[in-house]
């Protein structure tokens, strides 16, 4: 990573704690490492992506319904999937500082680029964590935290098919906690002990046009990609060759996005073939046969899966909405420009002076309007020009100050946080006005 990079995701980071984004995670005890805990402004901001998420993908698409099953899922669905055997990832360490790498995360896999020292042999280790179900330890089940959210939609398919009156073609998504035991640092949230998937197995007709219905996914995700203020310009499509492929998958997109550190993978579809419910199928003794009543035969479905990591949309959010801007009077102030759907707060109401109780009590007044609609702040901490920087920091679209004027006419003065412009609009006529700027 260039030091310019570097300087950009320190700045990040930085402010993702003191604004409450993103905390390190179990900080006052020294930490663990890749992990961390989201704060108030940071858990806005992620669940107002998943809500949109659920809104695209799930509600708005007659061919999609939703579950939300189980973390940890009974031991032989992992078997079944092949992670078990094969959910695993070579190790080395270094022979003179200590530390532990995988080598396929290496530039130069033959020496430590912490110290320049020798490696070990490779080992493998396993990428999932283990966990016992019973009091007892010794005759306790041995269980797995999932290692990702699309068991649960195999091991579900065929009660979601019972229970509702979709057809082949359909999908199920699902959002939810993720573990995998991570070795290497990650970039920030960008890789994790504990994240956050959001997934979608579509199942189709082995013999329809699957090249199609792919391409298909892939221009609706860009839909989201615009939703959520990441440009397409920054976006590459990263297709999996055939060696480098899972061996049941036929075709792969790393959906790749321009990190600060550069190219990274953000999002993922591949078409899995018919290996996922086969398996289950097999595994099970379960009948995972669809029958199609149109066409008087049976088959297993084949899927398409796009998939996406939330903790990496959200870095990914920051990273495109962190700007640096030169004011006139020569200070810079720093603003995330979020698009105004995912912001975790829509607007924020000042007094002109938090001394002055009649200007408090209109605040207060506007706020409890708004908040109805509106995520909605009360800022009355220093002064009015401290207040719109904070509010630029966290993203805030809109600051509304109520003054002396606003006790004699009723107007307030409403600023755009991108291209700082005031004007004034008549408290009436506020939400209206809102609603025009957030749409």
């Amino acid at each position: 990573m260039s030091e310019k990079n570097q300087n950009q995701m320190e700045k990040i980071v930085s402010l993702a704690k003191r604004r409450g984004f993103v905390f390190p995670g179990s900080e006052i005890y020294g930490g663990l490492a890749n992990s961390y805990d989201y704060g108030p402004l940071g858990a806005e901001l992620k669940n107002n992506i998943k809500q949109l998420w659920w809104k695209y993908f799930v509600r708005d698409r007659e061919d999609m319904t939703g579950i939300d099953g189980n973390i940890i899922l009974n031991p032989k669905v992992w078997e079944a999937s092949g992670h078990v055997s094969n959910f695993k990832d070579a190790l080395v360490e270094c022979k003179e500082c200590h530390q532990r790498f995988r080598p396929d995360k290496l530039k130069d896999p033959s020496k430590c680029p912490d110290c320049g020292g020798e490696f070990t042999e490779q080992k493998m280790f396993s990428g999932m964590f283990k966990t016992a179900i019973g009091p007892v330890e010794k005759d306790a089940l041995e269980a797995y935290l999932r290692p990702e959210t699309a068991g649960a939609i195999f091991i579900n398919y065929k009660n979601v098919l019972n229970s509702t009156n979709k057809k082949i073609p359909f999908g199920i998504g699902q959002m939810g906690k993720a573990f995998r035991n991570e070795i290497t640092a990650g970039q920030f949230i960008f890789r994790m002990l504990e994240f956050e998937q959001m997934e979608i197995e579509y199942f189709i007709n082995p013999d329809s046009d699957w090249n199609k219905i792919f391409n298909g996914w892939v221009d609706y995700i860009y839909g989201f990609a615009e939703k959520i203020g990441l440009p397409k310009e920054n976006f590459y499509n990263h297709e999996i060759d055939d060696q480098d492929r899972a061996f049941y998958s036929k075709r792969t997109i790393d959906i790749e996005y321009q990190f600060p550190w550069g190219l990274d993978e953000l999002w993922a579809i591949a078409y899995r073939t018919d290996y996922d419910l086969s398996r289950h199928q097999e595994m099970s003794g379960e009948n995972l046969e669809y029958f199609d009543d149109s066409a008087n035969r049976r088959f297993i479905p084949h899927v398409i899966e796009p998939t996406f990591g939330v903790d990496r949309t959200v870095l990914a959010i920051l990273a495109t909405a962190y700007n640096e801007e030169k004011l006139e009077n020569g200070e810079t102030r720093v603003v995330l420009k979020f698009q105004p759907n995912i912001a975790p707060y829509k607007v924020a109401v000042f007094p002109l002076l938090k001394n002055k109780p009649e200007l408090v009590a209109k605040a207060k007044e506007i706020f409890t309007l708004l908040k109805e609609n509106y995520a909605t702040e009360f800022d009355d901490n220093g002064n009015v020009g401290k207040r719109y920087r904070r509010q630029d920091e966290i993203g805030t679209p809109f600051c509304v100050t109520v003054d002396f004027e606003s006790l004699e006419d009723n107007d307030v003065t409403v600023r755009d946080r991108d291209t700082m412009k005031q004007e004034r609009v008549k408290v009436g006529e506020l939400k209206k006005y809102l609603e025009e700027k957030l749409r």
